[in-house]
């Protein structure tokens, strides 16, 4: 079957799991990537003549399986490896690691075992089955990883990878789209893994041509390889330090020029001119001013600024300080503002990037509109992200948001405006975003004269008019005026303040409302959600790329982003991020199996077994009394809740009946376990020799006070001894009928325990016998409506709920703010002053 997203997370983390031990993630993310990049070609490229990467024999995947347990795994590794480098020209690309490093792998048999592993877990992964039109998961994949090993690898280590929610942001801000061509150009002068470029080439439907430079050979070895996994291998990446010797040049010996860059240089670099005169530089890039000598953030925007052509367009990630540091820095700030070039400046949030903790912003650089003597566009979207571990991540919601306000140039109070330039020059070009966008929250205020005399200020309730906006009969509901200016009252306690919006006919029709447009995206979407997994050979260039999932989820976000634009109150981008969090955690893998497969086989239950490497995989061979299923598309829940609810419901009595036997059983057995005195109870003595009452143990307790005799029949004996043995006579009748009782509950608990086992195997009989018989109409149904749409549907839900209790609490806290004034809570006090007084004095204690 297609592999899974999170199938491929698994696996590929667990392999860096293998490694973990002899190193650390910079250095073992060489050996995973180098297994993942050639497991990908060979499994998409073997046997193919036409393919761009050619898989010589002994120079797959495939030949490093048959390896496994070979003394010499590591040496014979590293020539399979060579094979596939030499003939495709990746000599110094792939073969950077070295599987035959006992320094790393360990020495004998554990290099052995642990190489043996490393190829059995990738070998577990099969690529050949997501050929699924528009599936990138190799490419998803190779990204999480990146940002794994940036995770793991600390500050130092971190910069051979770009956020890819940053790199999506910079890809929309510079202007690629679809009226891009392949003969456009994209530059980035410090590409590290490549992930900036190749985010921004997904922008260009139509293809753009890619050029890129990074020092570092390790991490430029990691970029080819990112290139090729991504489908470009003909991106023109080139080794060297792009300050000190720029690869790109044109024939005259100046700068190439591109009509896009894009770029993420490593922050405040000390030595950026290392093997560079600044005052002489050959390609004019420090006309603008010469950067501080051990601080090179201004030295990569000028080359950023140079390179791109007169109609070009940038953006470069920088830390905050460009923005209003002085002297050398503030002089090419300034000419670069007066020039036109900054278009705008968007600030992120802290705590963002691998490589440092501080926040930093993205300068958007615009060449073709720097003669129209426009203002900055500021974006302060400081405080949108979510915590990620110990960093901190943008959400789908918070990329969209920066992308559609920056590219509108749209005015939001606290979060972004278009910046004048003579209020520009009147700060002395300085570019700190607090100046221009107060992205504080208002003080809450309190009212001096409402806590002397009561009342809640009128001006905190006109403070939420966007709800009284919607909900205008509810403000009349919960308040009144007190008969001074200016101030009200409350009609409803403040326990009663949730329950009286909750049940306003304002607020039912406002949830109507939302539900109706909700009702409206799932009528237009499900076309597009019925026609995934039809044969793309069937469908037209254009509709099979309509249908790929990356495309489908696309026309659906933007389509529910744009329905909800002008509901009141709720904010868009959150029902957004619903939608976005419920494809990712789910939906996502759904699509891609029924893009694949196509709904039938997609739904259909797997016999699984785990192989000795305790990896997953299919075995339909085995007999019924030994399959274990797994389904992937619709869960046995699913199938019950739609077609087998009655059977359901009847195991839910049973469940009922079981529990309440096994309670009653407990209680028994406790109260006759333990007596009053110190000696132990009757069922003490019933119990087996790990303490547990059983109708075994019970019965041969029974067995036994059954065996002895009730009276003693010796006549002589004394009336004290006749009443003993009547005594125990009388206990041992009683003890057998505690026994006998229990006998009864323990039989009671197993029949209410076997009934509800027949009837769940029952019930799973009945659930895999109706998976064979689902017609393609009812799988579509299920799915669609009783997974998918039900899901975002209570995410949704969720959401209006939030916004409510929300508004309540603010309610709740005015109200209870206020609820005494000053004048009365002193009467208290003198009220509770008197009676401590009275308690003392008839103490005597004397206050």
């Amino acid at each position: 079957m297609a592999l899974k997203k999170s199938q491929l997370y698994s696996s590929l983390w667990q392999s860096c799991d293998e490694l973990r031990g002899g190193m650390d993630a910079s250095q073992y993310k060489d050996y995973v990537l180098t297994l993942l990049f050639m497991k990908y070609v060979s499994d998409k490229y073997a046997g193919s003549f036409t393919a761009l990467i050619e898989v010589p024999a002994g120079g797959s995947f495939a030949d490093m399986v048959k390896l496994r347990g070979d003394k010499e795994i590591g040496d014979k590794i590293n020539k399979i490896i060579s094979t596939l480098a030499e003939a495709n020209d990746l000599k110094g690309v792939i073969d950077q690691a070295d599987f035959n490093d006992e320094s790393k792998l360990g020495a004998g048999k554990e290099m052995q075992d642990r190489l043996s592993k490393l190829v059995a877990i990738f070998d577990g992964l099969d690529f050949r089955a997501n050929r699924t039109e528009g599936d990138d998961l190799l490419g998803d994949a190779y990204e999480y990883l990146m940002q794994h090993f940036a995770t793991e690898s600390g500050k130092s280590k971190g910069q051979f990878y770009t956020p890819a929610e940053v790199s999506r942001i910079m890809a929309q801000v510079v202007g690629i789209g679809a009226d891009t061509r392949q003969d456009h150009t994209i530059y980035d002068p410090t590409c590290g893994s490549g992930s900036l470029l190749l985010k921004a080439a997904d922008r260009a439907p139509n293809g753009i041509s890619i050029y890129g430079q990074e020092m570092d050979n390790a991490t430029w070895a990691l970029a080819r390889m990112n290139m090729i996994l991504h489908d470009q291998p003909t991106a023109d990446l080139q080794r060297g330090n792009t300050l000190a010797d720029p690869n790109f040049k044109n024939p005259r010996g100046r700068l190439k020029t591109f009509d896009f860059a894009v770029a993420n240089p490593p922050f405040s670099a000390k030595a950026w001119s290392t093997g560079l005169d600044p005052d002489h530089d050959r390609y004019r890039r420090f006309v603008h001013g010469i950067p501080p000598a051990k601080n090179g953030d201004y030295a990569f925007l000028l080359h950023l600024i140079t390179s791109l052509k007169s109609t070009g367009q940038g953006a470069i990630i920088l830390p905050h300080g460009v923005l209003f540091r002085g002297n050398r820095e503030a002089g090419i700030r300034r000419n670069l503002i007066r020039r036109g070039y900054v278009k705008g400046i968007i600030g992120l949030p802290a705590n963002l990037f691998y490589g440092t903790g501080i926040p930093a912003c993205i300068l958007v650089i615009d060449k073709e509109g720097a003669a129209a003597g426009r203002g900055i566009f500021m974006v302060d979207a400081s405080r949108g992200f979510i915590k990620d571990g110990n960093k901190n991540r943008l959400r789908a919601q918070d990329i969209h948001r920066v992308v559609d306000v920056f590219n509108r140039q749209v005015d939001v109070p606290r979060y972004s405006r278009m910046v004048p330039a003579d209020e520009i020059a009147a700060n002395a070009y300085n570019l700190n975003i607090p100046r221009y966008v107060d992205a504080s929250e208002p003080e809450d205020l309190h009212d001096l004269e409402a806590h002397l005399r009561g009342g809640i200020p009128n001006r905190d309730l006109d403070a939420l008019a966007s709800y009284w906006a919607v909900f205008p009969k509810l403000r009349r509901t919960l308040f009144r005026a007190n008969g001074r200016p200016g101030y009200s009252d409350p009609r409803v306690e403040p326990h009663q303040v949730s329950a009286t919006i909750l049940g306003s006919a304002e607020f039912t029709a406002y949830k109507r409302r939302i539900a109706t447009i909700f009702d409206a995206w799932k009528k237009d979407a499900r076309p597009v959600l019925s026609a995934i997994g039809r044969r793309h050979a069937a469908l037209g260039e254009e509709a099979s790329k309509e249908l790929a999932p990356r495309a489908v989820i696309h026309t659906l976000s933007e389509d529910l982003l744009a329905r909800f634009a002008d509901v009141p109150l709720v904010d868009r981008y959150d029902i957004y991020q619903q939608l976005m969090d419920y494809w990712d955690s789910v939906m996502q893998d759904d699509v891609y199996l029924i893009a694949d497969q196509g709904w039938t086989k997609a739904a259909r239950p797997r016999a699984i077994i785990a192989d000795r490497d305790k990896r997953i995989r299919e075995a339909p061979d085995l007999t019924l009394s030994r399959k274990k299923y797994q389904m992937d598309l619709m869960s046995p829940a699913l199938v019950v809740a739609r077609w087998f609810a009655s059977d359901q419901a009847n195991i839910e009595r049973l469940r009922s009946i079981h529990e309440s036997a096994t309670h009653k059983l407990a209680e028994f057995v406790e109260e006759h376990s333990t007596s009053a005195g110190d000696d132990d109870g009757v069922l003490k003595e019933a119990a087996n020799d790990r303490g547990n009452v059983t109708a075994a143990s019970v019965k041969a307790r029974l067995k036994t006070l059954n065996g002895e005799p009730d009276n003693d029949e010796e006549p002589r004996r004394s009336m004290l001894l006749r009443a003993l043995t009547e005594a125990r006579a009388r206990a041992r009748a009683a003890e057998r009928t505690i026994l006998g009782h229990c006998l009864d509950l323990l039989d009671a608990e197993s029949k209410a325990g076997q009934s509800l086992r027949e009837a769940q195997a029952a019930l799973v009989r009945s659930v895999l016998a109706r998976y064979s018989t689902l017609t393609t109409t009812e799988i579509k149904t299920a799915v669609i409506n009783d997974k998918w749409y039900a899901s975002i549907q209570t995410a949704i839900d969720e959401q209006v709920r939030g916004l409510t209790q929300l508004f309540a609490g603010r309610l709740r806290q005015l109200v209870l703010r206020y609820a005494a004034p000053l004048p009365e809570i002193e009467q208290d006090v003198r009220k509770l002053s008197c009676k401590l007084k009275t308690h003392l004095e008839q103490m005597g204690v004397a206050p």
